[in-house]
């Protein structure tokens, strides 16, 4: 199976995620010429990355998987500071309806982003502005959210002072945010008129009082005053999103039904809300399910995986601004699900949303020294619950798609799986937290790096197999890194 895909920006979340849960079903991911493509702040040739969309899926592709905002800006970031107009960006998005005109049966699935308002003064990812107002703006959001709230409800829509934002600043910042809102109005139309389908609609970094909930409610006004015969779906996620329309395109292909059991070891824990999220765990993880092609296992019905959550920590831990301490009972309920999983006889993906940014390096440790760890088909622990949760689920539904079909590559299989507990938990978790206090990027840096994953990868079950490669830092700060898992016998 080859499939098409346009992605969110040129990250390796973004480019390779999806590209490694392909190969685990023993598919093939096809992309635009990096060339075409963002470098962080700098767009991507929107014109050119349409064009390159229309031609690849006139070709032999069996699937198509679009991220609007590369589609109609050149990238993620570019969706928050360029200054394109909305007819413009509605001209690029009208690709899509000369797709489906040129292949009529081509599935095509969509996603498009609720723009974001993170609560914070970093400014990298950005208007120019951000580093004063930013976590302003992200107030300000809240504070509207409310207040429409109270037009609905007969509350006072004026009861909160609005933070201190200089005209200007507001207006510029609200006029990209109305753009943006358009363009996540005429994709509803497209999912309406069977231009593509699925449509997700997810919120990066948000809140349950923010811009971008408000957003999404009205969308959901839209699509049940719509009614379209195509699948919408809203939750909280970005960078997992390519790889789980990847697992989604590889399900529909393979045509038989996916059952996933959500369990946790803290049952009560999926219904927490972990930090820039809108959505409990537990409702989550079921959207994740089913945006990746799979359904939820009814009680009594047999799984085909078992989904565990390491359920996200009361105290919003973070291992950025907020690390946590350690928690023996909840690392021993997880382990415990994680056995009960097992036992069952059904695969077990594990999904790590006890802390932000990174997996809980006592969880990993418990695994290992119970035999449990080597024997999970997918895991993950990185940056959000959404972002977790979602490439958990691409892994564990292409596993199962390509063991039923017999396409199942192993190899690649056990990479993915190395790949995240080494990126995941040796770094996120462990390394980045000791050696990156400093702004920037401290001198010898990747190369520090590279030596502790190596130890980390080594200690891993079949980690003795595979050999680490350069690591590198891909938008030149720490909060990312690449680097491949290559067979040690160099096969």
């Amino acid at each position: 199976m080859h499939i098409a895909l346009l992605p969110l920006d040129e990250r390796p979340v973004n480019t390779r995620l999806p590209a490694d849960v392909a190969a685990i079903a023993g598919a093939r991911t096809v992309l635009p010429d990096p060339a075409l493509l963002p470098a962080m702040r700098t767009p991507g040739n929107a014109d050119l990355l349409g064009q390159w969309l229309l031609d690849t899926c006139g070709r032999d592709v069996d699937a198509a998987v679009v991220c609007v905002e590369m589609l109609v800006h050149g990238g993620l970031i570019p969706a928050r500071t360029t200054a394109d107009d909305t007819l413009t960006v509605l001209r690029r998005l009208g690709a899509l309806r000369e797709l489906r005109a040129a292949r009529p049966h081509l599935p095509v699935s969509a996603v498009s982003l609720v723009t974001r308002a993170s609560d914070s003064y970093h400014g990298d990812e950005e208007p120019p502005y951000w580093p004063q107002y930013g976590r302003e703006l992200h107030a300000l959001g809240g504070v509207l959210h409310r207040a429409h709230h109270g037009d609905l409800t007969g509350g006072d829509p004026g009861a909160e002072t609005p933070p201190a934002v200089p005209a200007d600043i507001r207006s510029d910042f609200e006029l990209r945010r109305l753009r943006n809102h358009v363009v996540n109005l005429e994709a509803l139309r497209l999912l309406a008129e069977g231009v593509v389908d699925p449509l997700l609609i997810t919120a990066d970094d948000t809140a349950v009082h923010s811009a971008g909930s408000v957003e999404q409610s009205w969308l959901r006004h839209w699509s049940r005053a719509l009614q379209p015969d195509g699948t919408l779906l809203m939750y909280p996620g970005a960078d997992e999103v390519g790889a789980v329309l990847v697992a989604r395109s590889l399900a529909a292909g393979h045509g038989r039904p996916i059952r996933i059991r959500v369990t946790a070891g803290d049952p009560a824990g999926l219904d927490l809300v972990a930090p820039y999220e809108n959505l409990p765990a537990g409702a989550g993880a079921r959207r994740q399910v089913h945006a990746a092609g799979a359904h939820i296992a009814a009680d009594g019905q047999d799984a085909d995986v078992v989904l565990v959550l390491h359920t996200p920590d009361p105290a919003r831990t973070d291992w950025l601004g907020n690390p946590p301490a350690p928690d023996a009972a909840a690392v021993a309920a997880t382990v415990k699900a994680v056995r009960e999983a097992f036992d069952s006889g059904a695969p077990v993906a594990l999904a790590d949303v006890r802390h932000t940014n990174g997996g809980d390096p006592d969880l990993v440790e418990a695994l290992l020294g119970e035999g449990l760890l080597g024997g999970l088909v997918a895991y993950g622990g990185w940056n959000t619950a959404g972002n977790t949760i979602g490439s958990v689920v691409a892994a564990a539904v292409a596993t199962v798609v390509g063991t039923r079909d017999g396409t199942l590559d192993a190899g690649a299989a056990q990479r993915l799986l190395l790949h995240r507990l080494v990126e995941d938990h040796a770094y996120q978790a462990v390394a980045r937290t000791r050696l990156a206090g400093a702004p920037g990027v401290p001198t010898g840096y990747t190369d520090t790096v590279h030596g502790e994953l190596s130890a980390a990868l080594r200690r891993l079950p079949g980690g003795e197999s595979w050999r680490l490669g350069e690591v590198s830092l891909p938008w030149r700060r720490t909060f990312e890194i690449d680097f491949e898992l290559t067979p040690a016998g160099g096969a």
